[in-house]
């Protein structure tokens, strides 16, 4: 286990020992120990004050957004897929506390358990501070995705996103090609996403449907950017960058 006082450092909060412990403690462990307690009381609480932090922060930053729209960018940031990425982004797996069937399957690279435990972080910086320091720390933590407005509304499915996108622009048919390779306790998954017989995304994941949606967020990105790009270079009727997607 790493040092908690670097883990404290990358969400800059300050947590104290015991909430901390709770906070990193899954289940699993828990029942291999004695059936002590679970991040999970923590997990419940954090899951509310992330879901009420970005409705607020959505609702202030877009005064003329429906809510149908709103609902989706919320979806899209609170999402398993969304805090997983937090997750790993600030290696929190090589903190959480695991039982050793969790450990074997790679247990601290599942998104549910990363998920799981970033909304029990959430909940733990409420508990050892307040309301206002728990808020901050979401907005630290989500940010940088309430930024991607394109990305927020395609983000939560990428593919029925991408089914849709390449529908509308007559692609093709879709066909993802997944490889897995690795031990059955800790398989990894390669995905390719074809469209109409041409590769347009890539992803990985620790399960195939993992790989697949990656995969599908890549060739999305892919496509709206090839849109944005083609015309700015040929100037279609005056349209701005900012302007292709929705005109596409």
């Amino acid at each position: 286990m790493s040092s908690t006082e670097e883990l404290l450092k990358r969400l800059g909060v300050s947590i104290d020992a015991g909430t901390l412990r709770l906070a990193l403690t899954h289940r699993s462990y828990a029942y291999e120990n004695g059936g002590i307690p679970t991040n999970e009381r923590l997990e419940f609480l954090g899951d509310s004050i992330l879901g009420f932090s970005v409705t607020d922060a959505l609702y202030r930053d877009n005064p003329s957004l429906p809510e149908g729209d709103l609902a989706k960018r919320r979806s899209a940031v609170v999402s398993t897929r969304a805090l997983a990425g937090i997750g790993r982004s600030l290696g929190i797996g090589d903190y959480i506390y695991l039982g050793q069937g969790e450990k074997l399957t790679e247990g601290k690279n599942k998104a549910s358990i990363l998920a799981d435990t970033m909304e029990a972080l959430i909940g733990a910086t409420y508990v050892s501070n307040d309301i206002e320091t728990a808020r901050r720390l979401v907005m630290r933590l989500v940010g940088p995705l309430l930024q991607d407005a394109a990305a927020l509304g395609a983000g939560t499915d990428w593919k029925t996103s991408i089914q849709e996108l390449a529908a509308s622009r007559q692609l093709g048919s879709i066909h993802y090609a997944v490889d897995g390779s690795g031990p059955d306790h800790a398989r990894n998954f390669a995905a390719v996403l074809l469209i109409g017989g041409t590769a347009f995304g890539k992803g990985a994941g620790h399960s195939k449907k993992e790989a697949e949606q990656e995969a599908a967020a890549d060739a999305w990105r892919s496509l709206t950017v090839t849109v944005v790009s083609d015309t700015s270079v040929t100037g279609t009727s005056g349209a701005s960058p900012s302007e292709s997607p929705a005109t596409a």
